[in-house]
């Protein structure tokens, strides 16, 4: 008995350390679950497509006028790379071959892919946001294909994820993500090209799951949490230590556990795994089983719509952002992708009395903010389009706009306005504070949003959720002008202005500071008291 507990907790562990545990080795010919029927492959990129076949077998594969042979590795894993295609709506066949085994992947268009994450405002579903059966009869668009990701956590990087491709009809766009699916019929509509959306979100998630443990070790102020990744993995050289002195332990406690067993008494408790444990809240888990299995796909780049569950956070979500940005750009190896998130809505409520403001999601709308200084990043401001009483705010339709509007800006070419009025900065003149501003465009303006309609600029309007504090600190509602491209700030009680505040609340309800594209300003302060 002794020897056959050995010999077991031998080969696990063995795997274990040598990093092939779920490995995805076997003799029969597969494919990553992404590149199945109706797949939608990245334009004008090398393209990687990788799966399984019988150890050190050669491997061919057949599409568009290109064949690649590469061969497998010792555990079957092969992967092979596409000369940059140019985007087709044209229903194209991939055939790959290994011995006598071939498999046919049928209807694959080319074009952009978008990987879309987040938590549940981005799982929210077309058939949970505005007008659901008008959105569903309008769903005839053979160009966007959806993928959805099955919800996973793992302690380990998973090498496969089941899925498959859905072409978007009346029938099945109900189930799509709405946020992801608005976006796509954006760039559909303006680039005529076919748009494959994977959906990989998991609602009621925080941030520290979805970070790879690459990204942990970039961020320095993360320390105390890559510290706990470290630990857990075995190809560090902490983790190396940990599992050391976890196998010392396990030998230990089989000796005991065998001589307990023959007395016929109880087992002791046996030593703490190394690895991190729990659920999918914790670190890298998410990201393990979701996200893992997707690293290479070639993405046009990242949609990201979460925080709620981080909500009480401030600068720390700006680090974990950054955390989980450059640490998805590392695995992926394709360069700094577009990486655009949506701003936290307005929600709840937040009393106008109190001018300072910093209530609930406050602070963490400007780690948002400040994510915009990391490269090729955008926010699409949502401000307005909140719901009190809703955390799930059901105009899912412009916040596919206003991210389809960073993308068509950022990655396809277009000369627009990418967004809404960001703080800039700001001058003091006299007893007033002028406030300069990035995305003006055509001009500033007192807007009303009122559902799906597009913004409407308010003739004679006033700004509102402008407040004003001098030395004191002490924050006074203000009056706010616009004058040109810029907003002037004043009070009558604060004759020495240092500081000004625009939206600072959890639910700045009504205010109205747009550009003439039609975009809300984002909230800021310029003080960080």
């Amino acid at each position: 008995m002794k020897k056959g507990i050995v010999w077991l907790a031998g080969i696990f562990l063995v795997a274990l350390l040598s990093g092939n545990w779920c490995a995805g080795a076997g003799s029969k010919l597969e494919l990553c679950s992404l590149l199945s029927d109706h797949a939608v492959l990245q334009q004008g990129m090398a393209i990687p497509v990788w799966g399984w076949a019988e150890p050190d077998a050669e491997v061919s594969l057949s599409f568009a006028g290109q064949t690649v042979k590469v061969k497998a590795d010792p555990d079957g894993r092969w992967q092979a790379r596409l000369a940059p295609l140019s985007a087709s709506k044209t229903s194209l066949e991939m055939t790959v071959r290994s011995g006598q085994q071939s498999l046919v992947v049928r209807d694959i268009l080319v074009g952009e892919v978008w990987l879309c994450s987040g938590q549940s405002n981005m799982a929210l579903t077309v058939s949970s946001c505005l007008n659901p059966e008008q959105e569903k009869a309008g769903g005839n668009q053979p160009l966007i294909r959806h993928f959805r990701v099955p919800l996973l956590h793992s302690a380990w990087p998973e090498e496969k994820v089941t899925g498959s491709w859905q072409v978007c009809s009346p029938e099945v766009v109900a189930g799509f993500t709405a946020t992801g699916y608005f976006f796509a019929r954006e760039i559909v509509k303006e680039l005529g090209v076919p748009v494959g959306i994977v959906n990989c979100s998991w609602g009621g998630t925080r941030i520290e799951p979805w970070i790879c443990p690459q990204g942990y070790s970039r961020v320095p102020q993360l320390k105390d949490l890559n510290q706990r990744v470290q630990a857990a993995d075995p190809s560090t050289e902490a983790g190396r230590k940990h599992y050391l002195a976890y196998l010392e332990e396990l030998k230990n406690w089989i000796e005991k556990a065998r001589v307990q067993v023959e007395a016929g008494q109880n087992l002791p408790k046996p030593p703490a795994v190394p690895w991190i444990d729990g659920d999918q809240q914790q670190p890298t888990r998410i990201y393990n089983a979701m996200v893992h299995p997707l690293v290479s796909w070639a993405i046009r780049g990242v949609l990201w719509y979460q925080g709620e569950s981080n909500g009480s956070e401030g600068e720390s979500y700006y680090h974990k952002m950054r955390a989980l940005i450059e640490g998805w750009r590392t695995v992926w190896n394709q360069g700094d992708f577009s990486f655009y998130f949506v701003q936290l809505p307005n929600f709840q409520y937040s009393d106008p009395k109190n001018a300072a403001g910093g209530d609930g999601w406050t602070l963490l709308r400007e780690a948002q903010l400040k994510c915009l200084e990391i490269p090729r990043t955008g926010m699409a401001v949502t401000i307005d389009i909140g719901e009190a009483k809703d955390i799930h705010p059901k105009n899912k339709q412009d916040v596919g706009k206003r991210l389809a509007r960073l993308a068509l800006a950022g990655d396809y070419g277009r000369s627009l306005v990418p967004t809404g009025p960001l703080y800039k900065r700001h001058v003091v003149e006299g007893n007033k504070i002028r406030i300069f501003f990035d995305n003006v465009g055509q001009g500033l303006m007192v807007g009303r949003k009122d559902g799906l309609a597009p913004v409407e600029e308010v003739p004679g309007g006033r700004l509102s959720w402008f407040s004003i504090a001098g030395e004191d600190r002490k924050f006074v509602p203000a009056e706010a002008v616009i004058d040109g491209a810029t907003v002037v700030v004043s009070s009558p009680g604060v004759p020495k202005p240092v500081a000004v505040r625009y939206a600072f609340a959890m639910n700045p309800a009504g205010c109205n500071l747009y550009n003439r594209e039609g975009f809300p300003a984002s909230p800021f302060r310029t003080d960080n008291w």
